[in-house]
């Protein structure tokens, strides 16, 4: 048998073969080039109009404030004022999670307001302080304590913190890396918000009711043994609360009960409801001045805030210390993990909701830019809070501006109200904190989901709970995290693809589809079967056609249905997982293993003298030939490639030793190698470096080939420049022409004709395929089994 020369051979001496073949078809000579590394590279330099959409992009407000009307002014006004009387109290009892003073709460909200609606995507995003990032940053002062006591305060280390996250998110904006957060699953998220609510209850029940006396920074485990220990300490604190719950609780309840009676006057309960923190902190800031107003300060009858600085007393450039740079740097994967992830979600999540796109890479600026900034005004680190941008969502919030008029109602704040802010009761802050995380613990009915949908996560999400109440929350979503990549990449690493074959279909159809399914809208599938049986059907379309699915029916089809194999001798493979160094040998193992137990030697003696066969080498026997007698030759291998689009170096060596091990077992047959689906130039020409997409010995030529297709008449606007759709007379005018010159087209290979075992489809792979092994069993019957006349591929055509 006449053997092609390989690529690494001569190239050249190849293709002249391969287009002589194809210049004796009626078709085209097309030759694919392929993509070199300087293409590659030069694909990477920005064009100008490139780096003018880039700048565009960075301020996606520029686009709508030219804009900008009375009507959107109104709105904006009316919900940034409404939401800036709900994030005030929210951002003076999260603070206290930071181990900072109510006012800190207030500046960094403040500049969230400020600087979001400047380069965010999203209407109904709220950047200000939130319970989670406020305990990452108290978690991250009690660190640095320990490290360096009594080196640098609190607020020193919550503005390192903040300046150094943000820079690093609005680097990664800039460079347009927003899809790095989808390298972040949600069941380690889920997991950390509900440990972080555990852990912010922990940290909250003390206050709540006057218990003294216990470290709220080590584990919660610990902290909530000593709690119930000291409830015997409990103070006048527990009363206020305790009702401060209450109260919050049944105002909730009773304005989500009043939308479902009066639906007419939803928005209205449901900003009564947003406004309940407001009222709650009100309401006890004037019992406490009620009880306090002549009482000396120390000797109050339970723990208030005290003295607020009036303005923004804490501003100032913050210090750079190279060293407390160092002692934080640890904290930071975490509260940037935990700041992106948050925010995005919950920008998504309105974003699908009112059919807006929410940009990654530009929230990331917006929160990098904030973050950075915020430390320069006093505050720390801000991220999207999910309880005031759900305010802020059914405020008939009209665009982002609305966060300036949220600035200003902030600016009155630590302004005019300091004063009243000095009589605010400790508990009724951590009763408010108490009342809006409570929520975020995920209940039995979500468990249970997480079990039907996925049980491997569920067992990550416990773990992840677990750890941070008996260890901390860094440590928790650092395990969940990497138990969820390895969760990938063993699924990736065991998922072995499947052996298929083919299956006459034809499809069933119904004459008369408004009788039989006049009311399918009301049914469900099975009943719309119940109704309308196969058997039954009106009309069974004469054409039919074959479809190649695996041979196993436990994950794809009916299992009475009898899958056949194509032709005997050749298989096709489909990998279920993309192919890469992490898979390859499961593929290649399963590959040999299967192939050489479903087929024969093509000669029983292979030759091999016993002092060179390999010790784990059985030598052919009577007894093996008995059994395989009946099996077939190995004649060729489809590969599947559709779900296949990049592969490594590792993968085509596996690819390379499976074609040798093959080889040998079909000696001195030659098995080909047909790949389908296989889309990507790059690995395209991977795979034919490596010797792969053309035949090594006889070929009867087959190509895919296509139409050449004459320009359609388009006919644009001159003013909007879009295309303008033919009516239906000049249309089926265009089709009569086309038909009149369809004898006349020219037909064109689809792929190049150097590779032409990349097929299109399954169908061309599995057609070639038999064409061909049929052909060399016909020159076998003549010629005898184990020998082939030799013959050129120019005597073959």
């Amino acid at each position: 048998m006449k053997l092609l020369p390989t690529f690494s051979e001569d190239h050249s001496a190849r293709t002249s073969l391969l287009k002589q073949a194809a210049s004796d078809t009626s078709c085209d000579v097309y030759v694919e080039d392929d993509p070199s590394v300087s293409e590659w590279f030069r694909e990477l330099v920005p064009t100008s109009q490139g780096i003018a959409e880039y700048v565009r992009d960075l301020f996606p407000s520029a686009q709508w404030v030219p804009r900008y009307n009375l009507h959107w002014l109104l709105g904006d006004a009316i919900a940034g004022i409404t939401v800036g009387l709900v994030v005030v109290p929210q951002a003076m009892a999260y603070a206290s999670l930071a181990r900072l003073s109510p006012a800190f709460g207030l500046y960094t909200t403040f500049t969230g307001a400020c600087l979001y609606w400047i380069f965010g995507t999203s209407r109904d995003i709220v950047i200000g302080t939130t319970a989670v990032g406020s305990l990452l940053i108290g978690g991250a002062v009690s660190t640095v304590e320990a490290e360096a006591p009594g080196e640098y305060s609190p607020e020193e280390v919550a503005h390192a913190l903040s300046f150094l996250a943000g820079a690093v998110l609005f680097v990664f904006g800039i460079l347009r890396l927003g899809f790095i957060i989808e390298f972040i699953p949600y069941i380690p998220i889920s997991a950390f918000v509900t440990a972080a609510s555990i852990t912010i209850i922990s940290t909250q029940l003390p206050t709540l009711m006057g218990v003294t006396g216990i470290n709220t920074r080590q584990s919660p485990y610990m902290v909530y043994i000593e709690f119930f220990q000291g409830l015997p300490r409990a103070r006048l604190d527990a009363a206020i609360g305790i009702t401060s719950i209450v109260l919050l609780w049944l105002i909730k309840n009773f304005c989500a009960k009043m939308e479902v009676r009066q639906p007419h006057k939803r928005k209205m309960w449901s900003l009564i409801s947003a406004l309940r923190l407001t009222f709650t902190i009100l309401l006890y800031t004037l019992v406490s001045w009620l009880v306090h107003r002549k009482t000396p300060a120390g000797q109050e009858k339970f723990r208030i805030v005290g003295h607020i600085e009036k303005g923004f007393s804490h501003a100032g450039v913050p210090p750079m210390n190279g060293k407390l740079f160092g002692l934080v740097a640890p904290e930071l994967p975490a509260i940037i993990i935990i700041l992106i992830v948050e925010h995005i979600a919950i920008a998504k999540n309105f974003g699908r909701k009112h059919n807006y796109t929410v940009i990654p890479s530009q929230e990331m600026i917006a929160q990098g830019a904030a973050n950075m900034l915020s430390p320069f005004v006093g505050g720390y680190v801000c991220t999207g809070s999910f309880g005031a941008s759900a305010v802020l969502s059914k405020a008939a919030v009209r665009t982002p501006l609305s966060g300036v008029f949220s600035a200003l109602v902030l600016v009155l704040a630590l302004y005019a109200l300091t004063a009243v802010f000095y009589f605010i009761p400790n508990a009724a802050l951590a009763g408010l904190i108490i009342h809006s995380t409570i929520d975020l613990i995920k209940g039995p009915k979500d468990l249970y989901k997480y079990y039907q949908l996925s049980p491997f996560e569920l067992v990550i999400w416990i773990c992840g709970v677990i750890i941070a109440i008996f260890v901390d929350l860094e440590t928790s979503i650092y395990t969940t995290v990497g138990l969820s990549f390895a969760m990938v990449l063993v699924r990736m690493a065991k998922n072995s693809g499947k052996f298929g074959g083919a299956v006459q279909v034809t499809r069933v159809l119904h004459d008369n589809y408004s009788q039989v399914g006049q009311d399918a809208p009301s049914r469900s599938s099975s009943s719309f079967a119940t109704h309308a049986p196969v058997e039954k059907a009106e009309h069974v379309t004469s054409s039919s056609r074959q479809v190649y699915i695996p041979y196993d029916t436990k994950d794809d089809h009916n299992p009475s249905i009898a899958v056949e194999p194509v032709y005997p001798g050749i298989f096709i493979y489909r990998f279920s997982e993309p192919y890469n160094y992490i898979n390859q040998a499961q593929h290649v193992d399963y590959l040999t293993s299967y192939i050489t137990k479903h087929t024969r030697r093509t000669i029983h003696d292979d030759g091999i003298r016993p002092a060179d066969r390999l010790w784990c080498d059985p030598p052919p026997t009577q007894q093996l030939l008995e059994k395989t007698h009946s099996l077939p030759v190995l004649r060729a291998i489809i590969l599947d490639f559709s779900m296949v689009n990049v592969l490594d170096i590792t993968s085509i060596d596996g690819l390379k030793s499976l074609r040798d091990t093959l080889d040998r077992h079909a000696a001195p047959g030659v098995v080909e190698w047909h790949f389908a689906g296989v889309h990507n130039r790059w690995t395209r020409k991977a795979l034919m470096i490596a010797g792969f997409g053309f035949p090594t010995a006889d070929w009867c030529p087959a190509y895919t080939v296509a139409a050449e297709e004459e320009e359609p008449r388009v006919v644009k606007d001159e003013e909007s420049g879009n295309i303008i759709p033919p009516t239906r007379n000049e249309a089926e005018g265009q089709a009569t022409e086309a038909s009149g010159r369809s004898e006349k087209k020219r037909w064109r290979p689809l792929y190049g004709i150097d590779r032409p075992f990349f097929h299109v489809d399954l169908t061309d792979a599995v057609d070639v395929a038999v064409r061909d092994a049929k052909k060399f069993e016909e020159r076998e019957a003549h010629v005898g089994c184990h020998e082939s006349r030799p013959s050129g591929l120019s005597e073959e055509v």
